[in-house]
């Protein structure tokens, strides 16, 4: 094999809670993240001269060690002992810096690509080990699918499948600082946390206004004052139809869940068209074939 295509996929937020904070100022967190079909492609070829080619389809993106999958193929390479050369060509969709794990995805993408093309036979347990080193959601990325994530986000526990669910993105012109949102979080201040074990029972019994009903995000405490537009846009997403929103991540993304794809497109369609909003997207919940499918998961590539 001398070339491969995968698809990175990015995730929302079910749950996003600060439950502590670490003497290295790392926070603890408590939260149930979830894969949607918006993904990236990645494309992926073995070449004669050692090194790492990086293209993508937007001149600004970075295509150098400031990549994160650049450095993902400088890790694989390294753990691997391999003096060898790969040209990378990322194609887009996910917008950057969003609360979509863009750039996580696309090193998870990486490391399973290159596995798969050089037959270095790591375990998934083994990647998302790497991936750690490179970013706490990268772990998830490689798992993909609906987990409960605790530590800084790299202790991960699966859980059942989400139900098929048609979701809309709104990423506002805006952006947000991830450690500016922890810098100013202080966890006494937190007035609602989320009851991640009744979101756990409502996945269970794919329960989706369950689900909807129990969405928290305990950051939007500090991203909402600093930028209003996530409420208005939570509102907005709920008044057209949303049986639930919430903004994912640090943001600025926010999300709403339909229980149709004929709301879900009335409602993009008036984001793009009325509010003249640039990153709209349609998309959908991901699901796994089957349990510990993640590594050969035909749908990786």
């Amino acid at each position: 094999m001398n070339s491969i295509i995968l698809k990175a996929r990015g995730k929302i937020n079910l749950t996003l809670d600060v439950v502590g904070k670490r003497e290295n100022g790392y926070h603890d967190l408590r939260m149930i993240m979830q894969t949607i079909n918006l993904y990236d492609t990645l494309y992926i070829r073995k070449t004669k001269v050692p090194g790492i080619k990086l293209r993508a389809n937007y001149s600004w993106l970075p295509t150098n060690e400031k990549n994160i999958a650049y450095r993902a193929a400088q890790l694989f390479f390294d753990e691997a002992h391999l003096d060898a050369g790969v040209a990378i060509e990322i194609t887009k969709r996910i917008p950057v810096a969003a609360g979509l794990a863009g750039g996580s995805t696309d090193a998870a993408a990486t490391l399973v690509g290159l596995n798969k093309l050089f037959e270095t036979k790591y375990s998934g347990q083994k990647l998302m080990e790497m991936g750690l080193s490179l970013g706490a959601d990268v772990p998830f990325c490689i798992l993909r699918g609906t987990a409960l994530a605790e530590g800084i986000g790299e202790e991960l526990t699966t859980l059942a499948s989400m139900p098929h669910t048609h979701l809309v993105l709104v990423k506002p012109p805006i952006s947000v600082s991830t450690a500016l949102v922890y810098k100013n979080l202080n966890i006494k201040d937190i007035k609602c946390h989320p009851n991640t074990e009744a979101i756990i029972e409502a996945i269970e019994n794919k329960d989706l206004k369950g689900i909807a009903s129990h969405m928290v995000n305990v950051l939007e405490g500090v991203t909402i004052p600093i930028h209003p537009i996530i409420k208005e846009l939570k509102e907005e997403l709920i008044k057209h139809g949303a049986i639930g929103s919430m903004m994912s991540g640090s943001g600025s993304t926010v999300f709403g869940l339909f229980e149709s794809r004929e709301k879900a497109h009335v409602a993009a369609r008036y984001f793009k068209m009325e509010q003249s909003i640039r990153d709209v997207y349609l998309t959908t919940t991901y699901c796994k074939l089957q349990k510990g499918a993640h590594i050969n998961d035909r749908r990786y590539f």
